[in-house]
């Protein structure tokens, strides 16, 4: 009987660590065309959930910028749902600056060009399915 045991638990482990090692993962280029000047840097964020869109990201990074674009690549991204949201930090300050209205001064953008209207964009406008590496190029 401990016999057993010992196999089935050595059989679920290996399910578990096979699975795991068998799930795919790509990677995602965003490239960012258009920006006013080469001051400050792009951040550049992509979120896998919607309640989190616009505020948590699941990976993200800043960019330097050159030529008024940037390029950057995120890799070990699972196959799912995703959306990317960047902006313009031009005075490096290392936030999105906004008037007194809360209305972005500097550039910023979304996946699929989503723009808001009297907000921010949406994730239904954003999101985009990986299933395969991709690249994806949002325009200021």
């Amino acid at each position: 009987m401990g016999t057993l045991i010992k196999f089935i638990i050595i059989v679920a482990i290996s399910t578990v660590f096979s699975y795991a090692q068998g799930q795919d993962t790509y990677s995602l280029t965003v490239k960012v065309e258009d920006a006013d000047s080469n001051d400050g840097q792009m951040f550049i964020a992509v979120y896998n959930a919607e309640a989190n869109f616009l505020g948590k990201s699941y990976k993200g990074t800043t960019s330097k910028i050159s030529n008024n674009s940037c390029t950057v690549t995120f890799k070990d991204i699972p196959k799912g749902t995703y959306a990317v949201s960047i902006f313009h930090d031009e005075n490096d300050n290392g936030k999105l600056d906004s008037n007194f209205l809360g209305i972005p001064k500097e550039d910023y953008g979304c996946s699929n060009n989503a723009s808001g209207f009297m907000g921010p964009p949406k994730w239904k406008d954003a999101k985009f399915e990986l299933k395969e590496n991709s690249s994806i190029t949002i325009t200021l």
